[in-house]
C-alpha cells in the first residue's frame, strides 16, 4: 500500500517542555489512522506540524510525498482540516462561513452546497453560527474540511463533547469517507471511538509512542489473563482458564442449560493504555 502521511523522528519542544519526542510512523492510503492519548500529550501539535502550520525541532514530515515545510496553506488543496480551535464566524450563516474558505480555495458554490448536504446541514444553510448547537457546529467543521474533496482529511477530537447519538452520526460520516477511498487522521481520546473506526493507531503518552497496530491486534498482544467469564442462570459467576479444558467445561455447563452469558477477558485499549502509562485517559 502507497504511504498518504510519513513521519521520521519528529521532535518539537515548546520551552523547556518537550512535547513530541521522536515521532515515526506511516499511515496508508485509504486508511483510517488514529493518535490516541490525553489532552496534552501533543496530537494537535502533530497535526499542526504535519499540516505545515508549525515546524519540528528535528525530524522529517510528508504528505503524500510533499514536505511538510514546503506546504503552501491554500494553495495545497490535497488534505482538509477540521480542528476545534478553527473559527467560525458566529454572526455568518452555514453557507456564508464556507463560503468565506471557498474564495480561498478557489473552488464554486456548488462545492459548497455539498459538503453541506454530506453533513446534513442543507436545511440550515442559512443558520446562524450562533444558533447552532455544538453537533450541528462540529459537523460546519467537518464540511469546512472535506468541501475541497481532499484526498487526506485530519480530524482534531471530532466528537469532543457531543452526546452518543451525535457522535454515532459524526463516526458514520468519517466512515462513509473512507468508504470513498480517502485517508483519514484522526486524533482521539475516545478508545471505543477508535476501535470502532480505525485501522490503525498510535499510542501517544508524554511526546512518545507507546504502542503502534490494529486495534485488535494490540488487545490480544495484552491479553495476560486469558480468562473466560460466565455467567450462570442461578445468579453466579464462574472464571475459567481459557486453556484446552475450557472447551469441555463450557460445552458440559451448556448442555445442562446453564449458562446465560458468557465473556473473554481480553483487554480494551483503555486497558492496553492503562497499563502501559499507568493512568487513565482523562475525557
Amino acid at each position: 500500500m502507497s504511504k498518504a502521511i510519513l513521519t521520521d523522528n519528529v521532535t518539537k519542544s515548546f520551552g523547556e517542555k518537550r512535547v513530541l519526542d521522536g515521532i515515526s510512523f506511516e499511515v496508508g492510503k485509504g486508511e483510517i489512522f488514529g493518535l490516541l492519548g490525553p489532552s496534552g500529550a501533543g496530537k494537535t501539535t502533530l497535526i499542526k506540524i504535519l499540516t505545515g502550520q508549525l515546524k519540528a525541532d528535528k525530524g522529517n514530515s510528508a504528505i503524500n510525498g510533499i514536505n511538510s515545510n514546503e506546504l503552501k496553506g491554500s494553495d495545497y488543496c490535497g488534505f482538509g482540516i477540521m480542528m476545534d480551535n478553527f473559527g467560525l464566524y458566529e454572526r455568518l450563516n452555514c453557507f456564508e462561513n464556507l463560503k468565506v474558505f471557498a474564495r480561498l480555495y478557489g473552488i464554486k458554490n456548488e462545492s459548497i452546497h455539498q459538503a453541506l448536504k454530506e453533513v446534513g446541514l442543507s436545511s440550515a444553510e442559512k443558520t446562524a453560527v450562533s444558533k447552532l448547537s455544538k453537533g450541528m457546529t462540529n459537523r460546519l467543521r467537518l464540511a469546512r474540511a472535506i468541501m475541497t474533496d481532499p484526498d487526506i482529511i485530519f480530524l482534531d477530537e471530532p466528537t469532543s463533547g457531543l452526546d452518543p447519538a451525535t457522535s454515532a452520526e459524526i463516526q458514520g460520516m468519517i466512515l462513509a469517507k473512507k468508504n470513498e477511498g480517502k485517508t483519514i487522521f484522526l486524533t482521539t481520546h475516545n478508545m471505543t471511538e477508535a476501535e470502532k473506526l480505525c485501522d490503525n493507531i498510535a499510542m501517544l503518552n508524554e511526546g512518545k509512542i507507546v504502542e503502534y497496530g490494529a486495534p485488535q491486534e494490540i488487545c490480544r498482544r495484552y491479553h495476560h489473563q486469558k480468562k473466560l467469564k460466565l455467567h450462570l442462570n442461578d445468579g453466579s459467576d464462574m472464571e475459567i482458564s481459557h486453556d484446552s479444558n475450557a472447551g469441555g467445561i463450557v460445552s458440559e455447563l451448556m448442555k445442562n442449560d446453564r449458562v446465560e452469558t458468557i465473556h473473554s477477558t481480553e483487554p480494551n485499549l483503555e486497558t492496553v493504555f492503562m497499563e502501559l502509562t499507568g493512568k487513565e485517559l482523562m475525557r
